[in-house]
């Protein structure tokens, strides 16, 4: 686990291949006070998450090796129902659907603003 994790923060798992991207929306969450915990394939947030104390999963679709989909679909067989946040790029309908299947949100790249963080305080409430 990260140690900058704030304990008393929630956690977020960000799940980004991207490494410009990635450390953006690191910072842009932790600034809105929460604790980041960062993997750059699908494969290493299976393996190594924190998806029993998780807040929220952020996890993008395309990925090497496993995909956002994919790695959704094996926490929720896992037992892990976090809410999740699925990023993609004009998703097509069979990508919805199997978001919606396993309750993720969809967010649009390019992500603007504030977006992410006003999205996983929206669903955490």
């Amino acid at each position: 686990m990260d140690p900058e994790l704030d304990t008393a923060a929630p956690l977020i798992l960000l799940v980004e291949d991207d490494a410009s991207v990635r450390q953006a929306l690191t910072f842009a969450l932790r600034i809105e006070g929460f604790a980041v915990e960062v993997h750059e394939t699908a494969e290493s947030m299976l393996e190594r998450g924190s998806l029993d104390v998780a807040a929220c999963v952020v996890i993008d679709h395309h990925l090497p090796g496993v995909s956002g989909i994919e790695a959704l679909s094996e926490a929720r067989w896992r037992g892990h129902a976090c809410p999740a946040i699925l990023i993609t790029t004009q998703p097509k309908p069979e990508v919805r659907t199997a978001a919606a299947r396993l309750k993720a949100q969809i967010l649009e790249k390019p992500l603007l603003g504030g977006e992410l963080p006003a999205l996983i305080r929206q669903i955490l409430g």
